[in-house]
């Protein structure tokens, strides 16, 4: 993984939140794609911004707006990237500020860098997974130099204290009967349980930055949607488990949808 390429993610990853603000600060329409998924002008703009800095770099691209190559032909890809344009359209929509852009680098079916930008509060997430280091970047504008990024960055440290609470990242409305089992079992441990609520990938962030114990997601996502909060945390020494297989989520699979998985220390 060269700078190089972590410097265009990082320049597509902020270019593409200036392009979906201008749509977030307008009456804006709503289409709803074949799987009833809600998608914005927001959402095209932003992946045209991405494709434009990442093809440069001549690595394949997977993102939820481009469409999907062939298996046939992705099995014979050694890396690429996998993007979410706007990762919580839904946040997105309800105008909460919860919602992110998702650049990943994956090779041979590991992330291995990830960039998160969060549009409305200008904070950038990014780690390169072999450093052993993730960043937290508090920008004050989009068009932030790169230089401004890196000297604006702070490092990401999980919590380490083995406290009587556990702070479980999950929905504070509604959570699924898995969910609610799971935190079951950590009373049933003798530890009290917090739920701390985010949306989109900021989940991983949370975890990562030691604002939470543990995510557990007990319910369909896709690659592009964990990827690189996945390497965000890997670099710090958390792991993103599936509940399938019990090893680290997998990317450019055949079928682009997770399986259950836990992020934990």
């Amino acid at each position: 993984m060269n700078k190089k390429n972590l410097t265009i993610a990082i320049e597509a990853a902020l270019k593409a939140g200036k392009a979906i603000m201008q749509v977030y600060d307008t009456t804006f329409n709503v289409e709803l794609k074949d799987d009833k998924s809600p998608l914005t002008e927001a959402d095209k703009n932003a992946n045209d911004v991405i494709n434009s800095y990442l093809i440069k770099t001549d690595i394949p691209i997977i993102s939820e707006e481009n469409k999907q190559i062939d298996y046939s032909e992705r099995k014979q890809w050694n890396d690429c990237w996998v993007v979410d344009p706007v990762d919580g359209t839904k946040e997105f929509i309800k105008r909460n500020g919860e919602f992110t852009v998702n650049i990943a680098y994956v090779k041979k079916g590991a992330p291995i860098m990830g960039v998160i930008y969060v549009p409305a509060s200008k904070i950038l997430y990014y780690a390169v997974v072999s450093e052993g280091k993730a960043y937290k970047a508090e920008l004050n504008s989009h068009d932030s130099s790169i230089d401004e990024v890196f000297k604006n960055s702070n490092t990401l440290q999980p919590k380490n204290s083995k406290s009587e609470t556990i702070q479980v990242v999950g929905s504070r409305s509604h959570m699924n009967q898995e969910t609610l089992d799971f935190i079951d079992q950590i009373k049933n441990s003798g530890k009290s349980v917090e739920i701390v609520s985010k949306g989109s990938s900021l989940k991983f962030c949370l975890v990562a930055e030691g604002n939470a114990d543990v995510y557990p997601r007990y319910a369909p996502t896709m690659e592009w949607d964990t990827a690189a909060g996945h390497a965000i945390c890997n670099a710090v020494g958390i792991q993103v488990i599936s509940k399938e297989t019990n090893k680290s989520l997998s990317y450019n699979k055949e079928n682009l949808l997770n399986s259950y998985f836990l992020v934990s220390k």
